[in-house]
């Protein structure tokens, strides 16, 4: 019987991690790990296909109450970095300060809502779009939320001397960061009926983004992976990982028009976009490979990552000889995973699968499979 997507757990894509003090983290031996692997990203990057493997190690506690906790979220982030050196990889794990949601949003003068146990939440604060251009935002910088990110940042960098590799806070998409403000349904509305006030808050969001990830940048210096939150990220890669899951809630006509553009205008400024959504967002591959300079997409190919992933692989057969990296989340065992490989390799692509394989031993298997099958064709 085919698995599908649990809905008893809190998060299908995390390991259970013993946290580690920093006093007790072996830094040389992680930094060496990285710098050799890195190596091989470099490689990738200049090859015109090729596959490589992510074995992604991700707390579970750091993307919900845990982000708020910046000592408890290091510590155990140090303990995901500290477990991913026994599962075979290409790509090396990195810590990220901040998880949540809504940075850029809190520029509007929303509080976060932290339930007990919870990631925290923003409650919508108005009814248009009329309203929003209408409201003088205040520099994510200055938030309460974006001081405790640059805070964060801070010290992560002390306490780690800036030997290990780290990204920026997730990164949304202007049209993501709307769902934080309004009621969805009225601004796709105001996408019909007013689309150049919609490209104007748009474009308002995105300048607050390339604002805030600047600031960021100044902390973290070259200890940069990109491109960062949910994608196999390496120092030696450049773009910036851009959420846009609300993309596959409007027409890819309208996607292309109307929120692709500030896309571009981030990302541009980080070396390039790099484009997520969850689901299945097969209608708009057209639309995302015609972004501008676009180096590398994401998406959930098994049912067990994603509660509406990808059905058919095949159709991504269009990233063939076009350079943009596919960043393909594969959570299951080895059929599983065998399974989806095949049909997604065909020679000229440039493809990197995410595995969660729950053992070293099953990691090792999937890790050598994978390779299998795009480097000998079997």
């Amino acid at each position: 019987m085919t698995k599908k997507f649990d809905v008893s757990l809190s998060d299908s894509q995390a390991t259970a991690i013993a946290p580690i003090q920093t006093k007790d983290f072996d830094f040389a031996e992680y930094k060496d790990y990285a710098d050799k692997l890195d190596e091989k990203c470099r490689l990738f990057t200049n090859a015109d296909s090729g596959v490589m493997v992510y074995r992604r190690m991700r707390a579970g506690e750091c993307f919900s109450y845990g982000c708020r906790d910046m000592v408890n979220s290091l510590h155990l982030q140090l303990g995901a970095l500290k477990t991913s050196i026994n599962y075979k990889a290409d790509v090396p794990n990195f810590l990220e300060p901040w998880y949540g949601i809504g940075t850029i949003s809190s520029a509007f003068g929303g509080d976060y809502l932290w339930h007990p146990g919870n990631a925290p939440a923003l409650k919508t604060r108005f009814s248009s779009v009329q309203e929003m251009l209408d409201f003088e935002p205040t520099p994510v910088a200055k938030t309460a939320i974006g001081k405790h990110t640059l805070e964060m940042i801070e010290f992560f960098m002390d306490q780690t001397k800036g030997m290990l590799p780290m990204s920026l806070t997730d990164c949304q998409s202007p049209l993501n960061m709307v769902g934080h403000l309004c009621p969805i349904d009225g601004f796709f509305m105001d996408m019909i009926l007013a689309p150049e006030k919609v490209q104007r808050f748009l474009e308002i969001l995105a300048d607050l983004s390339i604002e805030f990830n600047q600031e960021q940048l100044k902390l973290i210096g070259n200890s940069l992976v990109s491109p960062g939150h949910g994608f196999a990220s390496s120092r030696v890669w450049k773009g910036l990982g851009m959420s846009d899951d609300n993309a596959i809630m409007i027409s890819p006509e309208q996607y292309t028009e109307i929120a692709a553009p500030s896309v571009k205008k981030i990302c541009d400024h980080f070396g390039g976009p790099v484009f997520h959504s969850c689901g299945d967002w097969t209608q708009w591959i057209d639309e995302v490979l015609n972004i501008k300079g676009l180096i590398m997409a994401d998406g959930a190919f098994s049912p067990e990552t994603d509660p509406n992933a990808i059905p058919d692989p095949e159709h991504f057969h269009k990233f063939r000889n076009t350079g943009v990296i596919l960043n393909a989340r594969i959570v299951g065992d080895i059929s599983v995973i065998e399974e989806k490989v095949k049909r997604l390799w065909r020679p000229g692509m440039k493809l990197i699968v995410v595995t969660f394989c729950k053992s070293p031993e099953e990691q090792d298997e999937a890790y050598n499979c994978i390779h299998e099958i795009c480097e000998t064709g079997k």
